[in-house]
């Protein structure tokens, strides 16, 4: 490890990855990072990544990565990234075999792993990925398993909620890791049993412990590989399973189970992150009613698009205001608006009403302060909504820095 340990960054945002490991220890190199918002003529997430990172060893690429992907470096570690839920489906082709949806960016970070080989591979994406897509539940999933199978690599994921293990953020995300499979943390996942790859020796289990099993009908195994499907098409046309919150892949051999979190150390809330001397075009004095009843619980008739059919649209309330002694909701891109999904406190200071600064946004997310000052609100918000939870990539560095000692 006399080089460290050399990172490239896909879909980089405003660089949480990044920020997350470097914080974890010194020895991450980022040597390549790529973000790019397609059909945006400011781009401000990027601009944000390079205002911080631009002067370092990395080279900061700003254009699509199914463009720019041939110029990912030789050799490298680690490859992380955050990248959409999309639809993964594949089709054959007499031209070109086997073709994955045009524009899915999972593809790329295929091609990437396929030509470059780096050790570890950590992605974040949603936690509806496991049920992608509703009519052939795990489908998505399953692609994402065959490809890594295929390409000798080990799986591990796990639907991580941040305030589970004391953060100030009540986000969910599937985190997925991957190690290639003459790597020793290969060798003893293979040898050890299903159910302790995921309580004991895996990848998440000493940062993100959970409890043993509770209900043993939410175990599931299964085998991704060729004596299955034959080919990825195979895959796509006729792969479904239950996927639960936690699993594994050894070879293409699969484990999940449902797992709960087993945290007994501090916590954070909101309260921790609240700002002093908050400026006035934060509160929301002139709008408390319309903020009251947009958080309130609704019962409304609705009518099927095209047809005659009506049905009962409900949502129950959110709490008006959010309680400062909780962990924060989701933090969505719209937040910092005036809609249903923004956070409303009552400031301790004035014990008036206001929406959370973009300050306590970058917070919330573990970012340090004014990460994102130059933008507009509107943008600060946005990108802090499509962030991840910089703590739990700290921890997660922490991990694969054991693994290189």
């Amino acid at each position: 490890m006399s080089d460290g340990i050399r990172v490239v960054e896909l879909f980089a945002g405003v660089g949480g990855f990044r920020v997350g490991l470097e914080r974890a220890s010194d020895q991450f190199k980022t040597v390549w990072a790529n973000q790019w918002e397609p059909g945006k003529s400011v781009q401000f997430a990027f601009d944000c990544y390079d205002k911080h990172f631009g002067n370092s060893e990395s080279t900061n690429i700003n254009d699509d990565i199914g463009v720019v992907k041939g110029q990912v470096p030789g050799e490298f570690d680690l490859l992380v990234g955050g990248f959409p839920c999309q639809d993964y489906s594949v089709a054959s082709t007499n031209a070109r075999g086997i073709e994955g949806k045009k524009g899915v960016l999972w593809w790329h970070i295929r091609d990437i792993i396929e030509s470059r080989r780096p050790k570890y591979v950590l992605l974040e994406n949603v936690d509806r990925l496991l049920k992608s897509p509703t009519i052939q539940r795990g489908r998505d999933f399953g692609i994402i398993l065959r490809c890594m199978a295929d390409l000798d690599y080990s799986v591990e994921w796990r639907v991580i909620n941040a305030a589970d293990y004391g953060f100030v953020q009540k986000r969910r995300r599937t985190f997925i890791f991957a190690c290639k499979n003459d790597q020793p943390h290969y060798s003893a996942l293979a040898e050890a049993e299903p159910e302790e790859r995921i309580h004991d020796i895996g990848f998440f289990a000493q940062k993100f412990p959970v409890n043993g099993i509770i209900v043993k009908s939410r175990t599931n195994g299964f085998d991704v590989g060729k004596s299955n499907y034959k080919t990825l098409v195979d895959v796509s046309n006729d792969f479904a399973q239950t996927l639960w919150n936690s699993g594994v892949m050894i070879g293409s051999n699969v484990y999940t189970r449902e797992s709960s979190p087993k945290y007994g150390g501090p916590h954070k809330f909101l309260s921790d992150i609240i700002q002093d001397n908050v400026g006035e075009k934060y509160y929301q004095d002139s709008s408390l009613e319309k903020w009251k009843e947009m958080k309130g619980s609704k019962k409304i008739m609705r009518k099927k698009k095209g047809t005659d059919f009506e049905y009962l649209y409900s949502e129950g309330g959110i709490p008006f205001p959010d309680l400062i002694d909780r962990p924060g909701r989701t933090m969505l891109t719209s937040e910092g608006s005036k809609n249903r999904s923004s956070h409303l406190i009552e400031d301790p200071q004035t014990h008036r009403m206001r929406i959370l600064t973009p300050v306590e946004c970058e917070r919330m997310n573990g970012f340090p302060d004014d990460w994102t000052d130059g933008m507009s609100d509107s943008q600060r918000y946005f990108t802090m909504g499509n962030a991840l939870v910089v703590d739990l990539i700290e921890q997660m560095g922490k991990t694969i820095l054991d693994y290189e000692i």
